[in-house]
């Protein structure tokens, strides 16, 4: 069993982002390059794309850059005024204000990472692996629970409790860093999971969920672990 806390961190939105899911990023990058479907509109048809991705052919040897531009084709043939988007300025736009964010994150996690076994929880295509691979980052975690090839998805708690298991960490010495609710922040909560939400500023908190932190960008995520930890001899960071 691991001495030091344990960090599990969600990838689409926490990782890329700070904590915007991956539908309206895609959604302004289409309207940016001449979409003109509103959100409520647009949102099927994002998750129409995702549930593609997971059958597409290769999928699973795809990188970061190819998952961008493979889920704007998609996109493109789904959405009613597809003909008339470029395909290339969705994925480029997406993918250049992703890659800004994990280049800025990149030095927090490395800096985790000599304090904490980290680890990745996410719901993805069955490529998360050389997705973090070509972001440079898969060199931080010690597991990466990857939903399609483990064969559950948050919020079910065995894709927490298998990952838990591979770092030989029980639930009360590990965190939960995510930007969604109810697939990170509830289900890790009701497990014995310390967590910490990522999430605007202005977004409200729903009724019946206290994340044990609230951050609004992941550097800030450094500050929360020593503030909470400490007090309680875990495994707190110094820095």
């Amino acid at each position: 069993m691991s001495d030091s806390t344990v960090v599990l961190f969600d990838f689409g939105g926490t990782l890329d982002a700070d904590g915007i899911h991956w539908a309206p990023r895609f959604h302004a990058a289409y309207r940016a390059a001449g979409g003109s479907l509103e959100y409520p509109a647009f949102e099927p048809h994002f998750t129409a794309s995702d549930r593609a991705l997971e059958h597409m052919s290769g999928i699973r040897t795809l990188g970061f850059r190819g998952l961008v531009e493979a889920q704007a084709q998609l996109l493109c043939q789904l959405v009613p005024d597809g003909s008339r988007v470029e395909v290339g300025a969705i994925a480029e736009r997406f993918h250049t204000a992703a890659l800004a964010t994990v280049d800025r994150n990149r030095p927090v996690l490395e800096r985790l990472a000599l304090r904490h076994p980290l680890g990745v929880v996410s719901n993805f295509t069955g490529n998360l692996d050389p997705c973090l691979v070509e972001l440079d980052l898969r060199r931080c975690f010690a597991v990466v629970s990857d939903s399609a090839i483990l064969g559950v998805e948050k919020p079910h708690p065995r894709i927490f409790v298998e990952t838990l298991a591979r770092l030989q960490t029980p639930p009360e010495r590990a965190w939960m860093v995510g930007d969604n609710v109810e697939a990170d922040i509830r289900p890790a909560g009701a497990l014995g999971m310390r967590t910490c939400w990522l999430a605007p500023p202005d977004r409200p908190t729903p009724s019946g969920v206290a994340p044990t932190a609230r951050i609004a960008r992941l550097p800030e995520v450094e500050a929360a672990l020593r503030e909470t930890d400490a007090p309680r001899g875990t495994g707190a960071c110094t820095a």
